[in-house]
């Protein structure tokens, strides 16, 4: 049952629905980082968010931070001083994100040490043009980790082939990797047998294995969007009857892929060596068809041991409306590979719609990178030009 508190700030009286998905074992990140959000008293202010709406971690992409210095003045001393330092684009772009991030971390650090390193994780992802570079995404993720310098950093590497061997290294070096942009189970396998491959060699290089955290993101309503794109094409009944459900089973074989894996042998073994498990990260919970409920993709993933990460908007609407009543996960295996297998049946291929996801995952992040370096080279030409102006 949802735990009962006095009327909160975020909820309807007497129910606390984001306390209630805490209590069944799902934490909540916050997608979404500014330098406002970190300097506000208010109630979207981190602050508040992680004292009143049970808030725990936060997740950053491209597109976030270039929608953070897309029109904020706060940023203009930074780049001032990086322009007189004669930094290029890409250093004041690591400067100015790694500085937020690592504000970020500092402010998650009671949380950090309450969970015993389990939350109060701060995310920061590599150049997205590197996805395919498995040496020059390393060289960055050591980068990011040594510049940010905080032990609750979570370094984002794609889950491209590239990127596999990247996450098995660095995992190798202690570094903790949020893996990014999974859409497709047989990736999702690839991805947690990266990060044992990593822990395994950290165990041989004498690293601690329980100083080494990792969550896999799993990417949910972009899944639905490509897929109801291709049953709307089709146009039978049948097809209708799918509509918004493929996400969430994709999701759920996940999970069910994740218990399989973190429970053999093999990982009992890292496990006793002080290993923690790759916890499943839900990613974009979003709703993007207006047709479903606004909280679709959190109610319907909701089992212990997993992150949902949910940009403001949705945090608010599962405070308001949520409908958090225990496990939504767990037994469901059965009932979703008959959706994926249904999917089949009606010609839309599974690896086909997964294979484009990736592709555009990359690209749309690519584009987010170019408007963050645009907007940074902009300001950097400014005010140089204004010292040789004096």
């Amino acid at each position: 049952m949802p735990a009962t508190v006095p009327e909160t700030a975020t909820g309807t009286a007497g129910t606390d629905r984001l306390g209630a998905l805490s209590a069944h074992g799902v934490a909540i990140w916050l997608d979404d980082l500014s330098r406002e959000r970190l300097g506000s008293t208010g109630p979207s202010g981190l602050r508040a968010l992680v004292r009143d709406d049970h808030v725990v971690g936060v997740t950053t992409n491209p597109s976030i931070f270039a929608a953070a210095l897309a029109d904020d003045p706060s940023y203009d001393d930074d780049l001032r001083a990086l322009a007189a330092s004669g930094a290029s684009v890409d250093e004041a772009v690591t400067a100015i994100t790694t500085s937020d991030v690592r504000q970020a971390c500092d402010l998650l650090a009671d949380v950090y040490a309450a969970t015993d390193g389990r939350d109060g994780r701060v995310s920061l992802e590599v150049d997205p043009r590197l996805a395919h570079d498995t040496d020059a995404t390393l060289t960055q993720a050591r980068l990011l980790w040594s510049t940010v310098d905080r032990p609750n950093l979570m370094v984002k590497i794609p889950a491209t082939a590239a990127g596999l061997q990247a996450i098995t290294q660095a995992t190798a070096e202690g570094i903790s990797v949020n893996v990014t942009l999974i859409f497709a189970l047989d990736r999702y396998r690839a991805v947690a047998g990266a990060y044992l491959d990593g822990l395994d060699h950290a165990l041989r290089a004498g690293i601690d294995l329980s100083t080494i955290r990792s969550v896999a993101s799993f990417f949910v309503s972009r899944v639905d969007t490509a897929v109801d794109e291709a049953l709307d094409g089709i146009g039978t009944p049948e097809a209708a009857a799918l509509r918004g459900r493929v996400a969430l089973a994709n999701a759920r074989l996940a999970h069910h892929a994740y218990e399989e894996i973190f429970s053999t042998p093999r990982w009992e073994e890292l496990s006793e060596a002080g290993a923690r498990p790759q916890r499943p990260l839900w990613a974009s919970t979003g709703v993007k068809d207006p047709a479903y409920p606004d909280t679709l993709y959190v109610d319907g993933l909701v089992t212990d041991g997993v992150v949902t990460t949910v940009p403001e908007v949705t945090l608010r609407a599962v405070a308001d409306h949520g409908h958090v009543t225990g496990d939504t996960v767990r037994g469901t295996h059965e009932a979703s590979r008959e959706v994926l297998d249904d999917l089949e049946r009606l010609g839309v291929s599974y690896d086909g719609v997964m294979t484009r996801l990736e592709a555009e995952g990359v690209a749309k992040f690519e584009a987010s990178w170019d408007a963050l370096t645009e907007r940074v080279a902009a300001g950097l030409h400014q005010y140089r030009s204004n010292e040789g102006a004096l």
